[in-house]
């Protein structure tokens, strides 16, 4: 058997080892930070820089609560009520991140039925 072919072979029985791995580990759904941005959990375009990041924060924060089965509340977020940004955007920060987390906990409402 040629030698490259015997390598690429071995390459596809690891990759596909890989692939069943995580498909096993994440339920068939891809791993929580490999999700692609959708339209719900996309920032305004008028959000400034931390106003963003903020956003985003939020939206993930809202995954680990659903994930971990906790209540929803943004004051029970760390990152909400202690942001690690600078003073003067510390309100901006936290007017985006209310909104991400918000944004995203009537998403995962609609879909798993959960309030």
């Amino acid at each position: 058997m040629n030698m490259n072919l015997s390598k690429y072979i071995a390459m596809c029985v690891v990759g596909l080892g890989l692939v069943t791995s995580a498909s096993a580990q994440y339920g068939g759904y891809p791993p929580p930070q490999q999700y692609a941005m959708r339209a719900w959990d996309a920032p305004p375009a008028e959000f400034r820089d931390f106003e963003r990041r903020g956003f985003l924060d939020g939206v993930q924060g809202a995954q680990r609560d659903l994930e971990n089965h906790r209540i929803w509340d943004v004051n029970n977020r760390d990152e909400y009520r202690r942001p690690h940004v600078p003073g003067e955007v510390r309100q901006e920060y936290r007017e985006g991140f209310e909104r991400g987390y918000y944004s995203a906990v009537r998403h995962f409402e609609g879909i798993t039925g959960r309030r």
